[in-house]
């Protein structure tokens, strides 16, 4: 076609279409869609007739036996909720685990007789269920006939019959759907569907036959059943605590982590398996790639959402998400180890939060930390993109691997902190903790990573005028410093670097890391000799505000006197090791006499570094410098975490089930400026939903109190958690301690 001048009219694309893209589907390549919603419902018949209809229709089936009531006993039943450790869940609903027994009541028109009635319970979970899947699953009563799930006749009086029903220990873990059928000659009668007899199923850490089997009541206790949780961070030698309700037990929670498998489109067939439950939640825990939980920010500017720090439980984030289908704003490391501990004990998965101290971020995947000095000794911070966490959360949850070689199995560590993609999906996990003490990290997933996060060896290079990299310091135990996580039912921590190395410089290690390098880790194997000259620096427990010394040991143990040109910089920076900006540089010229040691002191002012601190108020020392004798490097590195002023909590009145109670929470503004926009956040388990309250200014020296009533939910120990957070102070925390009679 042309115009009438005879020049080609060029061709346009085709219109697009009008509204939203069309949901993608498998039609066309099988008769089924893949179920992939706990939420869609299956069509299931009330009737299903044998015969075809007579003249005057179906025959009627009341002359046989009818059901007339179901009762799932729900509500005060000692088998159904405290021998399946399910008492705890704040629903309308039976929760129960797999592999175990639960008993469900069913009252017919007339008394049961064995040998001419049958009927069977049948549990369907999601929109097209299939015996062959596991989705579609009858449970009979007599022993002849049986079918995974296993089913049997515990009692019959009268008209009711109680029955016995133990899923299988492997079945799927999710929201099923009950009914139950009643056989007759002309066919099936079955119970309409009502929510009110739904019934969730959950992976079991009590029975020896599910995949998450943990022999040891006193770590189920603590990894499947504790709401409250520390968590730790700061610095290796100056560790601080986080208080944090995990909330697994809240009203909405179960629904809502069910809802993120819905929303990663998970198949119901694939959630039975922990190993590819957790890995999905890894993912689907943050937001990067496919609209998960969290969206991860670690600007400081937290303008549009709820700064991480500020956050005491996951409870509010978990509802958020599930109720508004976006991603909750907004998250750090270990707030999301939180709220993924909160998802795989909710459904059961044994899990816990640990901290490892001094974690590496291998950016470029050689499993080095690479520091690049220049010709003088000064860091580069141009050229040095590597970085060292002062600390990283991330999660173990414990089950079985059969994907694996034998004694594999048990902690399995996982993380959704959006760090690295594996598999095209920003995720890491699980990887055998076994495997990683060992060096074995070909094993599946992501075992090389966290390998690297704990084992990482700090070199540092010298680069010249032209370019060239030659390593001139090598320290091998600064990454993985210690690991550590919350004592079993005490409020004290456990320290498990053990599980994830082997002793510095041991034989053991030796063997690790020959192991690892086998399996592709090119670790430095430079032969530095060691410098005569050692810096040491100090350990320090400064609040935020003081002004501080800062002193650096020069220590010579060489017998002849030794010069060092050093350089001294201290920086405000990220609990990721990522510098936000530097407030202190020295460089002074120190000598030491033979075996002698000489202290550099250097005067801090807050003045100094008060107006350039973020969140975390960390300051990071560095000393680098060159011995002028022998042209050796020496380096030391301390992380001077601050301490933030505290809140006070007060609780009173009578502690006692369905009483009011009142917290009181006191905080004095220390500081000479005001603190502006400031949120205070409160919660408990099983005594009070999450609350906050804003202030719009804090003036220097002044004091507030906020006063909130409660009532206890339930009997047994819990505590208040609060935070408070502004864009001045972050990181202020109070607790409260209290004990609620029945």
């Amino acid at each position: 076609m042309s115009d009438q001048a005879g020049t080609p009219t060029p061709s346009l694309p085709p219109p697009v279409p009008a509204g939203p893209r069309p949901k993608l589907t498998n039609r066309g390549r099988s008769a089924d869609p893949i179920a992939s919603s706990n939420t869609d419902i299956a069509d299931v018949e009330e009737y299903e007739y044998f015969v075809a209809p007579g003249p005057r229709g179906y025959p009627p089936l009341t002359e046989f036996l009818d059901i007339w009531d179901v009762n799932t006993l729900k509500r005060g039943h000692e088998l159904n909720k405290l021998q399946h450790h399910t008492e705890l869940y704040n629903t309308n609903f039976l929760v129960v685990r797999r592999g175990q027994e639960f008993q469900v009541k069913i009252t017919f028109n007339r008394p049961y007789k064995p040998n001419e009635d049958k009927f069977a319970v049948e549990f369907v979970i999601g929109k097209t269920p299939h015996y062959s899947k596991g989705t579609y699953m009858p449970v009979f009563p007599t022993k002849e006939r049986q079918s995974p799930w296993a089913g049997r006749i515990v009692d019959s009086s009268d008209n009711v019959v109680t029955m016995g029903i133990t899923p299988a220990a492997n079945c799927i873990v999710g929201k099923y759907h009950l009914y139950v059928a009643v056989v007759t000659p002309y066919g099936v009668r079955r119970t309409r569907r009502e929510e009110a007899q739904d019934v969730y199923v959950l992976f079991n850490p009590w029975v020896a036959a599910d995949a998450v089997f943990l022999d040891d009541e006193e770590e189920r206790n603590e990894c499947v059943l504790n709401e409250m949780g520390i968590i730790y961070h700061g610095a290796f030698d100056d560790v601080s605590e986080r208080a944090w309700n995990y909330g697994q037990f809240d009203y909405g929670v179960l629904d809502a982590c069910l809802y993120i498998m819905d929303r990663a489109d998970m198949p119901i067939t694939n959630r039975g398996d922990p190993i590819k439950v957790a890995r999905k939640a890894s993912a689907m825990l943050n937001a990067r790639d496919d609209e998960g939980v969290l969206a991860g920010n670690w600007s400081g500017d937290y303008t549009y959402g709820v700064a991480p720090t500020s956050w005491t439980g996951s409870t509010e984030i978990l509802l958020n998400y599930a109720s508004s289908k976006m991603p909750v704003c907004y998250a750090q490391c270990w707030v999301y180890a939180a709220v993924f501990n909160t998802f795989l004990r909710c459904l059961g998965i044994p899990s816990r939060v640990v901290t490892n101290f001094y974690s590496a971020h291998d950016n470029d995947g050689n499993l080095r930390t690479d520091i690049i000095l220049d010709e003088n000794g000064r860091i580069d911070r141009n050229r040095t993109r590597d970085s060292i966490w002062n600390y990283h959360c991330w999660n173990e949850c414990f089950m079985s691997r059969p994907d694996l070689p034998a004694g594999l199995g048990g902690w399995q560590a996982v993380d959704a902190t959006p760090q690295e993609t594996s598999d095209g999906m920003y995720r890491c996990g699980p990887a055998s903790v076994q495997a990683i003490k060992h060096g074995q990290i070909c094993f599946p997933f992501d075992a090389a990573f966290v390998f690297a996060e704990v084992n990482s060896d700090v070199v540092f290079y010298s680069r010249s005028r032209d370019g060239t990299l030659e390593p001139v310091r090598v320290n091998r135990a600064h990454v993985g410093r210690m690991i550590l996580t919350k004592a079993p039912g005490l409020e004290t921590r456990r320290d498990i670097t053990e599980l994830y190395k082997f002793p510095e410089g041991s034989d053991e290690e030796r063997t690790v890391l020959e192991k690892a390098e086998e399996y592709g880790c090119h670790r430095d194997k430079s032969d530095l000799p060691a410098a005569d000259v050692e810096l040491v620096l100090p350990s320090l427990e400064i609040s935020v505000g003081d002004d501080f010394e800062f002193s650096l040991e020069f220590v010579n143990s060489s017998d002849e006197r030794r010069t060092v040109d050093a350089y001294i910089s201290g920086s405000v920076v990220y609990y990721t090791g990522v510098t936000s900006s530097e407030f202190l540089f020295k460089t002074p010229r120190v000598s030491i006499e033979a075996n002698k040691s000489v202290k550099e002191v250097v005067q801090v002012q807050s003045k100094s570094y008060m107006r350039q601190l973020v969140e975390q108020a960390n300051l990071h020392f560095i000393a680098t410098g060159k011995i002028k004798e022998t042209g050796q490097i020496v380096s030391a590195m301390k992380v001077v975490t601050l301490h933030n002023p505290k809140l006070s909590v007060k609780v009173s009145g009578v502690a006692r089930v369905s009483e009011e109670m009142m917290a009181t929470v006191e905080f004095t503004n220390p500081f000479s400026f005001n603190l502006e926009g400031v949120y205070i956040r409160m919660e408990g388990p099983g005594v009070m939903s999450p609350k906050f309250k804003y202030y719009s200014l804090i003036t220097a020296g002044s004091s507030l109190i906020w006063t909130e009533m409660f009532t206890p939910r339930r009997a047994g120990p819990s505590r208040l958690i609060v935070s408070l957070d502004c864009a001045a102070l972050r990181q202020v925390y109070g607790q409260a301690s209290l004990t609620i009679a029945p």
